[in-house]
């Protein structure tokens, strides 16, 4: 195949948001099949790239623990196929805590799809997490909806992965509290409960990180210093190997107690001093959100 084409392969828990993912890539220009059996895949490539409109070349395609165990067992080297024909292959998998899963399930009223007459929903979503595992493995992007809404799901896949340009590496900073949970996406994990807490002066308990009043408190703070010294320097000599790596996403979570003061000023911090030698850096503020995804 002479010109490059992109497919993206969206996968993940049922209620963690394939659907919106879907939604916005085919807003986003791709030609978007939802549970296309692995043995169509070739096909659906060559279908698209056929074309003679000057167009990109975008396909992304949903197959999830609805498709057949043979089929997702050959996946892997399908990609592999795939990329030896100089198509540009990724795997997007979204997941949820099975808290935040059942919640939406309950809310929605709707049936698991692996959730046969008689089977516990709870039982289900194990089911789910167990048939997806390898697929989950080798996925390329992580992305943990529990705690962002589906308007926050958009950005994050306009941002990451339509906006990612070939052989670039996207940077995620994100703040989060550790009483919420550590963001199961992470790749490297930073805790600045040790450092000095905004929350217990009256008048900066109702602000957050993103107030200048909190920015302005931190920063004269020898140890918060001291802790973005430590990660930045950590954070600009390793992302370059990552980079060499062919990884195309990295994504590191700062934490605090509650993910509203510290680890919000230092994400923004970080992400401020990485924008200058480096390129995407997005940043995202999981305790600052409400809304959840809906399920599929």
């Amino acid at each position: 195949m002479s010109n490059e084409l992109r497919l993206i392969i969206v996968s993940g828990l049922s209620g963690s948001g394939k659907t919106v993912a879907l939604h916005v890539l085919e807003d986003l220009g791709y030609n978007c099949i939802d549970n296309l059996p692995a043995t169509l895949l070739k096909a659906a490539v060559e279908e698209v790239h056929s074309r003679d409109d000057d167009s990109a070349k975008l396909l992304a395609v949903g197959i999830d623990a609805r498709a057949r165990a043979e089929d997702l067992r050959s996946l892997p080297e399908l990609l592999r196929e795939l990329r030896e024909q100089n198509v540009r292959t990724e795997i997007l998998f979204l997941h949820a805590s099975d808290e935040i899963l059942l919640q939406r399930y309950s809310e929605s009223r709707r049936r698991h799809p692996l959730a046969e007459l008689g089977t516990e929903l709870q039982a289900a979503i194990e089911s789910d997490r167990e048939i997806l595992a390898e697929i989950h493995n080798c996925a390329d992007l992580i992305i943990d909806t529990s705690r962002i809404s589906i308007y926050e799901l958009a950005d994050v896949i306009r941002g990451r992965v339509d906006r990612r340009k070939p052989d670039s590496l996207s940077v995620l900073i994100q703040s989060f509290g550790f009483k919420y949970g550590i963001p199961a996406d992470a790749d490297f994990v930073f805790d600045l409960r040790s450092l000095p807490n905004p929350y217990w002066t009256l008048e900066l308990r109702g602000l957050t990180g993103l107030d200048k009043e909190v920015s302005d408190f931190l920063n004269r703070q020898e140890r918060f210093t001291a802790m973005f010294k430590d990660i930045i320097e950590f954070l600009e000599r390793w992302i370059p190997h990552y980079k060499e790596s062919n990884r195309g996403y990295l994504t590191v979570a700062i934490g605090c107690t509650g993910g509203q003061h510290r680890s919000v000023c230092m994400t923004e911090k970080l992400a401020g001093r990485l924008r200058e030698k480096h390129d995407p850096v997005l940043i995202r503020h999981n305790s600052l959100s409400g809304h959840r995804p809906d399920p599929d």
